[in-house]
């Protein structure tokens, strides 16, 4: 907390200015407040995508931050290394490391499968698709596995996974701090060397140490009647709880603030669901085909309601629509 009569140093300021979003911000800044002048000389790396404008202005950077591939690069000045931020192929990310380079977001593509073959390397933070595997070891460093990417896997027999949560009869649950799940191929037959037990669940209950769920998460657990969550989730993914046709009741903690695209789309059991004040937008059919859902409080921030938001809602009797929600989009009913 900051004392009243205290001012930021200069320190303390580029910590915050680190989270500007343009240099217009940072001119800003020094403009409208005379002793923070120079602070765009004291960093030592590019908190924002530069341009040949902007890079003059940051002129003791050593470390460059390319953010996304469209990025102009720059190796001018003080410059030494580079962190890249957006995707790179595992091979990709061998190459930029061999130049003393970091990456923070590496996958494993198919053809680093058939290169290094199917042990996932610690390096790795997400998968894409795959089709001709017979075994695959998922260490703990996975944090996102691509959608369908085990899809049409008919020789996969076996998988190896390091951070285990729960195997259900749709889905293998793994990772923290992200909760994400796989659907398990037809042909899977041993998890961790053990036969695979499918069970159905209809309670789930997620631990505290999971700060974010997934895309398509639940999606399918056709069994799954109640579900908590702790308060320590921050985000929900899109189509989380898509098709939980026997899903009655959902808690949803206050910190979220968006309902993600059909993130509870066709929970054709679910009668009734309490949205946190904090929620701002409702996705694009996050409810849609809930034909039990009899009512619905909208929290007065939300300010965008999504295309067929409500639609085939069939149930529904009783819904307020907030003051700062200017248009209503089609077929959102």
């Amino acid at each position: 907390m900051i004392k009243k009569g205290m001012k930021l140093g200069h320190n303390e300021i580029m910590i915050v200015s680190k989270y500007f979003d343009s240099i217009n911000d940072f001119i800003n800044l020094e403009i409208g407040i005379k002793r923070f002048q120079g602070n765009i000389e004291r960093f030592h790396f590019n908190p924002i995508p530069l341009n040949e404008h902007s890079r003059k202005l940051f002129s003791n950077i050593e470390t460059f931050h390319i953010y996304d591939r469209k990025d102009k690069i720059f190796e001018d000045g003080k410059i030494n290394k580079k962190v890249i931020w957006y995707k790179l192929k595992y091979s990709t990310y061998l190459e930029e490391k061999q130049k003393g380079n970091i990456c923070e977001n590496i996958a494993y593509t198919k053809s680093d499968m058939m290169k290094y073959k199917n042990k996932i390397p610690s390096e790795v933070k997400s998968l894409d698709e795959f089709k001709s595997l017979t075994s695959i070891t998922i260490p703990t460093t996975i944090t996102k596995i691509e959608c369908c990417c085990f899809l049409a896997c008919d020789s996969l027999r076996n998988m190896n996974i390091d951070n285990l949560q729960f195997v259900s009869k749709e889905r293998i649950f793994m990772n923290e701090p992200t909760l994400i799940s796989i659907k398990i191929p037809e042909s899977l037959q041993t998890i961790n060397g053990k036969e695979v037990q499918k069970k159905d669940i209809n309670e789930f209950i997620i631990p505290t140490t999971i700060t974010k769920l997934g895309n398509e998460c639940f999606s399918g657990c056709s069994s799954l009647t109640t579900i908590t969550i702790p308060t320590t989730i921050i985000e929900i993914g899109s189509s989380c709880f898509n098709e939980c046709i026997s899903l009655i009741s959902i808690n949803i903690p206050s910190l979220i603030n968006t309902i993600a695209d059909s993130c509870f789309y066709e929970c054709m059991s679910l009668t009734n669901i309490m949205l946190p004040s904090l929620v701002t937008k409702l996705g694009w059919n996050s409810f849609e085909r809930c034909t039990s859902l009899k009512e619905i409080n909208i929290p007065s921030l939300v300010s965008e309601i999504g295309m067929h938001c409500f639609s085939d809602c069939i149930s529904l009797t009783s819904v307020n629509i907030p003051a700062l929600v200017s248009k209503l989009p089609c077929y959102c009913f």
